[in-house]
């Protein structure tokens, strides 16, 4: 009886521990640009765009697991940031209207491959095209610092 209450402990805290792994849900993702500028400047914050592929690209899943799940990312988004999510999966659908707008900023952007992020600053200026960092959630957070 030990044994089997033990395992369902252990179970279930793995359980709980791997819910939040990998994913970045506690992050609010707009998927307008423009609408996120005009409410970037009305709150004074920066801009910051994700184009991912998130169901096919490994450096795009390994930029959410290292650094947009944690606390240090996510404590920096929240006071800082208006996030943008423009999403190229390959298994998740997505309306022809969806497809056609993220497109359309890829090609304006000159998007060549994913992960890419651009940071606009609250002016709506872009200040910095990247990707993924290697180095964790604090480490990109400071570089993210260098450019606002």
């Amino acid at each position: 009886m030990k044994k089997i209450t033990l395992f369902m402990i252990l179970i279930s805290a793995l359980l709980i521990g791997c819910s939040k792994s990998g994913t970045d849900d506690n992050l609010k993702w707009e998927t307008n640009l423009e609408t996120a500028l005009d409410k970037a400047k009305q709150e004074n914050k920066a801009v910051l765009v994700n184009f991912t592929g998130s169901d096919w690209c490994i450096w795009c899943q390994r930029l959410s697991d290292e650094v947009f799940s944690k606390d240090d990312f996510e404590n920096f988004a929240n006071r800082n940031l208006i996030l943008v999510k423009l999403d190229f999966p390959k298994n998740i659908e997505q309306t022809a209207e969806t497809k056609m707008y993220n497109n359309k900023l890829a090609q304006k952007y000159n998007i060549q491959g994913f992960p890419t992020i651009l940071l606009f600053n609250s002016k709506g200026d872009m200040v910095l095209q990247t990707g993924y960092q290697p180095g964790g959630a604090a480490e990109y957070v400071n570089h993210l610092k260098g450019y606002l």
